[in-house]
């Protein structure tokens, strides 16, 4: 019976990347997002392609009754959850230095990127708590996609930056709860990766990273992220339960 991975944001982007090396991996996945079911058939008619029993979790990770149904839509389909990526997210629908960024705006950001991770982060710890306990064979991950912005201060967009310092933070306190289940919990943190939510950013990333922004000069992609989770869903790192792994091209190497 093959393990069962649930991404969230998992139709586009950094989460198509996840699950596409998830499913190469032979993972069975639960893919969540916002969009309606037919507005991401290629995506998951994609993943099918590449052997994984495949269903859509369409729902708001911001909202507890979608999470709720969300679970028990996997429930019912798989009866199982191996690993958990939570890699959903929001951007500011508008950049404001923060000292005009509005309450709003934080709650939305806040919600979504880290509420709603943490609690879903929760719901599953629970359940794979009782898995366990029912299959003494039973093995679980969870896996948290946060950002550079948890470390890197952007004053134009705060709320994102806290919420990302805040799920890094939630990836040490489940790392530490969940430890005596040898239930790891992994941090995966992304630099300047080439995706929609970077479109607009285009010409100012390409000079920068001309200009030695990053060690590698290059933009990174959704396959760099998928790569790195993959191994670590897959136990490539069995004894590191809590820790980072950046994936941006040596960025934030401090240098001089």
């Amino acid at each position: 019976m093959k393990r069962v991975a649930f991404v969230t944001g998992g139709s586009r982007g950094i989460g198509y990347g996840i699950a596409e090396h998830l499913a190469k991996a032979g993972f069975d996945l639960a893919i969540n997002g916002v969009r309606a079911e037919e507005s991401v058939g290629e995506a998951l008619a994609g993943l099918r392609e590449l052997g994984a029993d495949v269903i859509y979790c369409q729902g708001n990770i911001a909202s507890r009754e979608d999470r709720a149904r969300m679970i028990d839509q996997l429930k019912n389909h798989f009866g199982r959850l191996h690993v958990l990526v939570n890699n959903a997210g929001v951007a500011p629908k508008e950049r404001r230095d923060i000292l005009e960024a509005t309450e709003e705006s934080f709650e939305y950001v806040v919600s979504t990127n880290l509420q709603g991770a943490y609690f879903l982060t929760q719901t599953v710890a629970n359940w794979m708590i009782q898995q366990q306990a029912e299959n003494a064979g039973f093995t679980g991950s969870i896996i948290n996609v946060s950002s550079i912005s948890a470390t890197v201060a952007s004053v134009n967009r705060g709320e994102y930056c806290i919420a990302k310092a805040g799920l890094s933070m939630a990836t040490q306190l489940f790392a530490a709860r969940l430890g005596e289940f040898d239930i790891p919990v992994f941090e995966v943190r992304p630099g300047i990766i080439r995706t929609d939510m970077t479109a607009g950013v285009v010409g100012k990333y390409d000079k920068l990273i001309g200009e030695g922004l990053t060690v590698q000069k290059r933009w990174g992609f959704p396959d760099d992220v998928g790569r790195a989770v993959a191994a670590l869903a897959r136990g490539d790192f069995p004894y590191s339960t809590g820790q980072v792994i950046m994936v941006d091209g040596g960025m934030t190497i401090p240098r001089l």
